[in-house]
């Protein structure tokens, strides 16, 4: 981290206390802090950017990031669902140690308690403007909107945006017998209330593009102040929709017009920090909440061969793509293998943002030292994958995988997916344990317990211990040390 001139501080503290028209917000950014740029993304799988595999689309901003910082093959979200992942990911914690699971709608009674310290709030401690521009999904009412959560200014869905009462045609929904008929309107949220609502795909075709143009707005309004911008884009889960600009323009469908313009996003974003001379202050992470919902076919993207994918505690359920890039600070071109997570982003911003640490116990790992080029390891040993409301599914170190015994969704035979936005049919598998060597079979293909009995002892030990503190449903073991969610 640069060091402060000291003599160039007090002269400018001696600038502004004998000009009083000069305000605060016109000093230059502290060098000390960097931007923060967090992209979240929805369903984006593992293998959907074309830097890992993906296409016949392109996505050559997406690509560009990756090239000019660390692009990570071993990267995880904490769940394969939208809120549990999202509350990983602000928290710095496994969604069960918060009480937090599933995929929260309007008649919910939970939400992200407003004791746990988010991103947010750490870094306004730490004098950062913060702004959010997308799908919250951690409590769709007051008090737990984002404003309500460390955000300065708040622009966005409260949910899903599938979770409104229109039919996958795209027409209203009629049949009363099925839940979707009780959604209310979908809300566009402005801080914390309501100014719209999105009511067809046409709608859903805006969203990409409003909310970076909201991004960008965000960007200039305070670049001459450290910044966290978190950019949470409702695509590409389901229903896509891309915009006039973008339809029919790429080789992929409609899901390849979706990915693109996404990708037009990330290029839009990266043009206005430069614009603004930016770039060098300002460290820009790209990932997902979880991986693909298959049954939904070719509006669904793709795992690049892992197995399974959203809602499964399967490699494509929650390894998922990242990219982190810091003009100048961070290695360029470089591909980590290190085991990693959405929970280590936000130790790692406390670190180089100098903000204070939550004071509460997380599950995050400062990743500073490894990103800087200080360290080859991450640090993190170990990943423990629940699902549901707290089954502990499958626990794995740096090179084994171990599953437990649980009935699982599948995509598999029987089940199928559909085409063109309409969802297809799961299917139930048995699990039984078994042992997966990822480094030399990422597609959970072969079971070799037998073969390395003693990295099954092993995990069952780390599982124990994750049992005693954060619970299981399997094994019906409270946890000690859960935390409850807020109720609404």
């Amino acid at each position: 981290m640069r060091k402060l001139n000291f003599s160039l501080l007090f002269g400018c503290a001696i600038l502004v206390s004998f000009n009083p028209k000069k305000r605060l917000t016109d000093l230059p950014p502290d060098p000390a802090k960097p931007n923060i740029v967090l992209i979240f993304m929805d369903d984006m799988g593992y293998g959907d950017p074309v830097c890992y595999g993906g296409g016949p689309y392109q996505t050559p901003n997406i690509d560009k990031l990756a090239h000019n910082g660390i692009r990570f093959t071993n990267f995880y979200s904490a769940q394969a669902v939208c809120t549990a992942s999202r509350s990983a990911l602000l928290t710095g914690c496994y969604p069960t140690r918060i009480g937090i699971s599933g995929a929260i709608n309007h008649t919910s009674k939970i939400a992200l308690n407003l004791n746990e310290e988010t991103i947010p709030e750490l870094l306004k401690r730490a004098g950062y403007k913060t702004g959010m521009v997308g799908k919250w999904h951690l409590g769709h009412k007051e008090p737990y909107l984002p404003l309500q959560h460390g955000f300065d200014e708040y622009l966005g869905i409260p949910y899903s945006n599938d979770m409104w009462p229109v039919h996958y045609d795209g027409k209203p929904w009629t049949d009363t017998s099925s839940f979707r008929s009780t959604y209310p309107q979908l809300p566009l949220i402005e801080g914390n209330k309501p100014i719209e609502f999105i009511r067809t795909l046409e709608d859903q075709a805006t969203l990409t593009r409003r909310f970076t143009e909201r991004a960008n707005q965000f960007i200039k309004a305070n670049k001459k102040s450290p910044f966290f911008l978190y950019l949470a884009h409702p695509m590409v889960h389901v229903p896509i929709a891309a915009s006039e600009q973008f339809r029919g323009k790429s080789k992929g469908g409609l899901f390849g017009d979706v990915m693109e313009e996404v990708d037009w996003s990330i290029g839009s974003i990266m043009q206005t920090l430069q614009e603004n001379k930016l770039l060098e202050n300002t460290l820009i992470i790209f990932t997902s909440d979880n991986g693909p919902w298959l049954t939904f076919g070719n509006h669904a993207g793709n795992t690049s061969g892992l197995r399974e994918g959203k809602g499964t505690a399967w490699e494509g359920g929650v390894k998922v793509p990242c990219i982190m890039s810091w003009k100048g600070k961070l290695p360029e071109g470089i591909v980590s293998n290190q085991l990693t997570t959405t929970m280590d982003i936000l130790p790692t911003l406390v670190k180089f943002c100098s903000a204070p640490s939550p004071s509460q116990k997380i599950d995050g790992i400062n990743l500073s030292e490894m990103l800087l080029g200080r360290s080859k390891e991450s640090g993190r040993k170990e990943f423990v994958y629940y699902y549901d409301k707290n089954n502990l599914k499958a626990i794995r170190n740096e090179r084994f995988k171990l599953v437990f015994p649980a009935n699982s969704q599948t995509y598999g035979p029987p089940a199928f997916p559909n085409l063109n936005g309409f969802p297809g049919k799961y299917g139930t598998d048995s699990v039984k344990l078994a042992l997966y060597d990822l480094w030399t079979d990422p597609g959970e293909d072969r079971d070799v317990q037998q073969l390395y009995p003693e990295a099954v002892n092993e995990l069952n030990q780390r599982a124990d211990y994750y049992r005693r503190t954060l619970g299981d449903g399997l094994t019906q073991t409270p946890g000690l040390e859960v935390r409850p969610a807020g109720a609404m």
